[in-house]
């Protein structure tokens, strides 16, 4: 590789790991474990050590998979994050990310001053004042800035040794010492000190001491191989993290009883062969966390700022330069510093480092979201050569999620609301970018794949009082007129699916796939607008019948196969029926249900009366008319509408059709309301027409059966017929539709009988 090309430092596999192990074992290791141990007891400790290892293992497990998968740049966790979820989602949790590593600088700069509180009685008595501990903390931000910036990463690299030297020296005198006078003789598994605090208040304390294994993860733009490094060097660390503290946990309960743990935050130099070199220890952890911290975050901020996140443009610009071939980030690192010394001049960041943790578990979860929903969507180009499995992510994400609310409902609730705001404020900067869409439609492809299997192996068995719409409705003229476009969307409203298809007449060539695909997106506009839950399409085909040939054959989007047609023609243009009677007989063919719809200038009206009309004929439609009656009147823009049913039957056949349609709503065979029904006595079957006229003239809309064979006799003359009515749908059955399963009952009940 030119050596222009190359940034960072080209670190190998011991500074993520010392990075990560060093922030593991700090401040709450030396300070608070015992407390943890005094008050949970030795069993509750060690519940603490493995529910925050639940939490911690998949999410370094989930950064190794991510980090193989990805070519790892500078950036670290946002770097993972922006690149899998999209820079929207990246830089609202990359910038929360950036202040929780920049407070915490602070955070383990006020616990380092901690470390030299033993000395303060010996100041006080020799030179006569109170010392502070910002007189420690304060320069000390000031000289590890300066040293940062003027040295970079490698002075922070060659510290971390010495530290992890330390550390180590000071845990192994801890091992070796001895217990102290108070200590029981023997192990106490449930024994707490009086009045202990709750599990989830010692949790919330010491959680902070399992969050360092993603620290080495910023250093990514500085290694040579990131794709190895990272998930060798976290993983490491989070192992040996967890096996220490374990021990500590039983060294803890063997050397010291449970008051004295809970009272005394340096219990371990008590223990330790030697005990200054607890403090020690303290100093060393401390600042080793807060030269890794510094280390990460100006880089995250380096990183957010290269991706235009940030909402000033001036503000990327600058923040995004690096200096001399390794690009330190020197500007991001001046901006950390004063951030870091604002707040160690507060001296108290318990507010703050509540909200840090609740940024730090978002992380956590989003990274285990990101690799649960990669497994669970199949996306093709997501191909880690290290692989976790995905339930261990899933346990990891809900993990995070169940305990930040655990820990402080009112601050996990203020940190989900701060991140959804950032994705708010980004989304408006990167609209053409890719965000959670992306990954969301993978998941949902694979939920729709899955269920579309599921539900063509339970086809064969179809029972018909279950019965949904899943209509294909078929239209050359879907903008001008919208009849069959409105008339599908009310049916799909909650109960079914609609899928409307626009007819273009020729041959598929490279202009009619152009004048298509123009077609399809005003189609998309018309259904966003209209509120319409319809999946839109267009068909290129010959003939009219040949495109309804097509239709009918092609399988259901919604996972159930298409079992309806809907036709449409204007009832001033009839000459269109020709085509559809064509139609009609590949739809029957297929077993369709079939409707055709007369549409006419008036549009359905006031959309506020719906008249059935029932023949001696029509009893195999019944159902499905009455069926899309209720459909449609469960529309909001249906609300207010009246729904009826008329019945017709020769005036000399009244007793006897009587008593068939008694015996039909007994039996649920039509489910319908006494009340909502009205028997309409003819002359002659050629006076049906007259009939419906003289009822339903006003009416919104008028819903009929046909027969096909009539129909294909006669050239459609019956359903040109009916000319003072505006709006009508024709229907034939192709399908024995129940609304309900039929009941077995020698009597209707009292409000259904007919009389």
């Amino acid at each position: 590789m030119d050596k222009t090309e190359k940034s960072g430092h080209g670190f190998g596999t011991a500074p993520v790991f010392l990075a990560a192990i060093s922030t593991i074992l700090g401040a709450i290791l030396f300070l608070r474990f015992g407390y943890a141990v005094g008050h949970t007891g030795m069993l509750g400790a060690l519940m603490l050590i493995l529910i925050g290892h639940a939490i911690t293992i998949p999410t370094g497990l989930a950064i190794a998979e991510i980090a193989t998968n990805l070519k790892v740049e500078g950036g670290g966790e946002y770097f993972i994050i922006s690149r899998s979820f999209g820079a929207t989602v990246g830089g609202a949790i990359g910038i929360s990310l950036y202040m929780s590593q920049a407070i915490s600088v602070a955070f383990y700069l006020i616990a380092f001053s901690e470390a030299f509180r033993p000395l303060f009685p010996l100041i006080e008595n020799h030179l006569g004042i109170i010392p502070d501990t910002r007189m420690i903390s304060i320069p000390a931000a000031i000289l590890l800035s300066v040293l940062i910036i003027k040295k970079g990463a490698n002075l922070g690299v060659t510290a971390l040794w010495a530290v992890v030297a330390i550390l180590g020296i000071s845990l192994a005198m801890f091992f070796l010492g001895s217990p102290t006078s108070d200590a029981p003789r023997q192990v106490l598994l449930m024994g707490t000190t009086e009045n202990p605090h709750s599990f989830f208040i010692v949790f919330a304390i010491v959680f902070p001491a399992f969050t360092g294994m993603t620290a080495g993860v910023g250093l990514s733009g500085d290694l040579k191989n990131p794709r190895k490094s990272i998930p060798l060097g976290t993983l490491a660390g989070t192992l040996v993290g967890m096996f220490v503290y374990i021990l500590i946990v039983f060294k803890l309960s063997y050397s010291a009883s449970p008051s004295e743990l809970a009272s005394d935050q340096f219990i371990m130099s008590r223990i330790a062969l030697w005990g200054p070199i607890i403090p020690i220890g303290l100093a060393a952890a401390t600042i080793s966390s807060a030269i890794g911290s510094i280390l990460v975050a100006p880089r995250t901020l380096q990183a957010l700022a290269g991706d235009k996140n940030l909402p000033i443009p001036q503000w990327n610009n600058i923040l995004s330069s690096g200096k001399g071939e390794s690009n330190e980030p020197v500007n991001a690192t001046i901006l950390t510093s004063v951030i870091i010394l604002v707040f160690v001049s507060l001296g108290n960041v318990d507010f703050v480092a509540q909200i840090i943790s609740m940024f730090f578990m978002i992380t956590y979860g989003t990274l285990c979201s990101i690799s649960f929903l990669e497994h669970f969507a199949g996306n093709p180009s997501y191909r880690p050569t290290f692989r976790t499995k995905w339930y261990l992510s899933l346990i990891g994400a809900v993990a995070s999620f169940i305990m930040m609310f655990q820990m402080n409902g009112f601050y996990a609730t203020l940190a989900v609301i701060t991140m959804g705001v950032l994705y708010f404020l980004l989304s408006r900067v990167h609209k053409d970018e890719r965000d959670l869409t992306t990954v969301m439609k993978g998941v949902l492809f694979q939920m729709t794949r899955q269920l579309q299997v599921l539900i063509q192996k339970k086809q064969a068995e179809v029972d018909m009082s279950n019965w949904r719409p899943s209509f294909i409705a078929v239209s050359r003229d879907s903008f001008t007129r919208l009849g069959p476009f409105d008339l599908l969307r009310w049916i799909s409203h909650y109960y079914g699916f609609g899928s409307f298809i626009h007819y273009i007449e020729g041959p598929l060539t490279k202009e009619t796939n152009e004048e298509a695909k123009h077609i399809l997106a005003r189609l998309i506009e018309q259904a966003q607008v209209s509120h319409a839950g319809l999946y839109v399409d267009t068909i290129i085909s010959p003939s009219f019948r040949t495109a309804v040939a097509q239709i009918v054959q092609i399988p259901g989007i919604a996972g159930m196969e298409n079992n309806s047609i809907l036709f449409e023609f204007d009832a001033e243009k009839p000459e269109g029926l020709v085509e559809i009677i064509d139609g009609c007989q590949f739809a029957a063919a297929a077993g369709h249900n079939i409707c055709i719809l007369r549409s006419s200038e008036r549009h359905f009206g006031y959309k506020r009366k719906i008249d059935i009309w029932l023949t001696p004929g029509d009893l195999r439609n019944a159902n499905l008319m009455i069926i899309l009656s209720y459909i449609m009147i469960g529309h909001p823009e249906w609300k207010d509408c009246e729904l009826k049913l008329y019945m017709t039957f020769i005036r000399e056949e009244i007793g006897q059709e009587r008593d068939k349609i008694k015996n039909l709503i007994a039996k649920g065979r039509i489910m319908i309301s006494r009340k909502n029904i009205q028997l309409v006595p003819l002359e002659s079957h050629n006076k049906f027409g007259e009939a419906v006229a003289q009822y339903s003239e006003s009416t919104d809309l008028v819903i009929t059966g046909f027969s096909l064979t009539k129909m294909q006799q006669d050239g459609g003359e019956f359903i040109k017929g009916f000319t003072t009515i505006k709006d009508i749908l024709f229907v034939r059955a192709g399908q024995d539709i129940l609304i309900a399963k039929p009941v077995d009952t020698k009597q209707a009940p009292e409000e259904t009988q007919i009389r």
